[in-house]
């Protein structure tokens, strides 16, 4: 029989070896229900040769358990073992080969009173089948073989001590009643019975649900939606090194504690820049100045600014002064030309040259009721747009007029017609900006030439077509035009 132990000892522990080297397929019980221990087992005899229990001698043999987890305080399981046990007294000896297949239930503090995770776990079992015994014995001489399968059953307690998710040691001792008194060979008193004592290994069988994959079963994940890839903590969340609520793939600054709005980075000055893209750290200021204060807040911090306190709303340069585009010294916001150079007491406009002001004393003369740009005045016109590129930013004022043949209200309108048809001719040459081309009639209010109505019309011809024209004005774009 030693030698059958032998066997069984030497294929338990391979078998142990194989699974503790994989243990990454273990968990908890919760998570992976199915449990299977390996284990030595050793019985003591009370019988009619004597009473082992709780003595030193003891028989070894080996066992296996499969287990299934039902609920937090119970696992149910199929209980396999194989041992012995010997005697002798005087003549009478025996040494029996037994073997237990039984059924049995778990009571466990772990999972209740403790946790599951605890490393100590305490528990109570009971279990019940059948017992398989091949008896060798001699008695007064006489010798005694039989084999005989009987009843069985036993209670007990054991602790599992618990060394990760998927690996644990247990250590048990059981009560094991038989259904047979011939174990010894002997019969005529109490059923033979033991002690059952087991030690082994535990491991818990499958695979956890892991939704995330993080390594942390649903059941005890915090947070079951974590990115794959990211490191969590025991409870399967996302790792904060620097418990600011921010985790560490989010976390910009995961080894200072900062706010979640700007990703996990500080903000001393509470300004919403972080302190890393802050130029101005201690100072509060704003996002596009880098954090650093702007007090007339055109866009330049102070640190830079040259024209502190430019007003709201001024475009500035580099330098946080108002934007001067022509360089006349006058910024754009005080720059009636702001695209021309000239003078401040002009502000800011040029004056206008002896040439152009001789030009704009020209008159387009028109027909006697007509509002059509004649061929003879068109090169005039052509200077005009010369003179207007020359000076962008001016409006030109076009003033319509009319002889005083006719109504007044006809006489107006014609004097209209006549200042739009210049105007409509200026903007098909290319007059650039056209909106600064100002239009005005004045009828027959502005003659050149005094008429006496009183003569006929071909005495007064020469006169009236003086009076039938268009003149211009040129002044800066504030509109301080003459429109008398």
């Amino acid at each position: 029989m030693r030698t059958q132990l032998t066997k069984f000892s030497a294929i338990a522990f391979v078998l142990v070896f194989l699974l503790s080297a994989n243990t990454a397929l273990f968990a908890q019980n919760a998570d992976r229900r199915t449990n299977l221990q390996i284990y030595g087992s050793a019985l003591q005899y009370k019988g009619e040769l004597g009473n082992q229990f709780f003595e030193k001698d003891m028989e070894w043999g080996g066992g296996l358990s499969l287990n299934r987890y039902l609920s937090p305080s119970f696992d149910a399981g199929l209980h396999l073992t194989y041992g012995g046990a010997e005697a002798s007294n005087g003549l009478n000896k025996f040494d029996t080969s037994i073997g237990t297949a039984m059924l049995g239930i778990r009571l466990k503090m772990y999972g209740t009173i403790l946790k599951e995770d605890a490393l100590i776990g305490p528990y109570l079992t009971v279990a019940g089948g059948g017992a398989f015994a091949k008896a060798d014995a001699t008695n007064d001489g006489v010798t005694f073989d039989d084999d005989f399968v009987t009843s069985a059953l036993l209670g007990g307690a054991g602790i599992r001590i618990r060394f990760s998710d998927g690996v644990s040691a247990f250590v048990q001792t059981g009560y094991m009643l038989t259904g047979n008194d011939k174990f010894d060979g002997l019969t005529g008193g109490d059923n033979d019975r033991f002690l059952m004592h087991n030690f082994g290994l535990g491991f818990n069988l499958g695979k956890a649900v892991d939704t995330d994959m993080d390594g942390v079963g649903d059941r005890r994940d915090k947070c079951p939606d974590t990115p794959t890839g990211v490191q969590v903590d025991k409870d399967g969340c996302p790792i904060d090194s620097d418990g600011d609520g921010v985790a560490d793939y989010q976390d910009q600054c995961p080894t200072e504690a900062g706010v979640a709005n700007l990703q996990g980075c500080p903000d001393k000055d509470g300004d919403g820049v972080a302190d890393k893209d802050d130029q101005c750290p201690d100072e509060a200021g704003t996002a596009a100045t880098q954090g650093c204060p702007d007090a007339d807040g055109d866009g330049v911090a102070d640190k830079d600014d040259k024209c502190p306190d430019t007003p709201a709303g001024v475009q500035t340069g580099p330098d946080g002064c108002p934007v001067d585009s022509d360089g006349d010294g006058v910024p754009d916001n005080e720059d009636v030309c702001p695209n021309s150079a000239g003078p401040a007491d002009k502000g800011g406009c040029p004056e206008l040259d002896a040439a152009t002001l001789k030009l704009l004393e020209e008159k387009v003369r028109f027909e006697f009721d007509q509002a059509r740009v004649q061929e003879g005045y068109k090169q005039l016109l052509d200077s005009i747009v010369v003179v207007l590129e020359k000076y962008p930013d001016h409006v030109l004022l076009i003033k319509g007029h009319a002889d005083f043949i006719g109504s007044a209200e006809y006489n107006q309108a014609l004097s209209e017609r006549r200042a739009q048809a210049v105007k409509d001719y200026l903007i098909e040459r290319g007059v650039q900006n056209p909106d600064r081309l100002v239009t005005r009639g004045y009828g027959e209010t502005q003659p050149l030439v005094k008429v006496n109505e009183r003569l006929s019309k071909r005495r007064t011809e020469s006169a009236r077509a003086k009076n039938r024209r268009v003149g211009f004005e040129l002044n800066t774009p504030d509109m301080k035009l003459d429109m008398e």
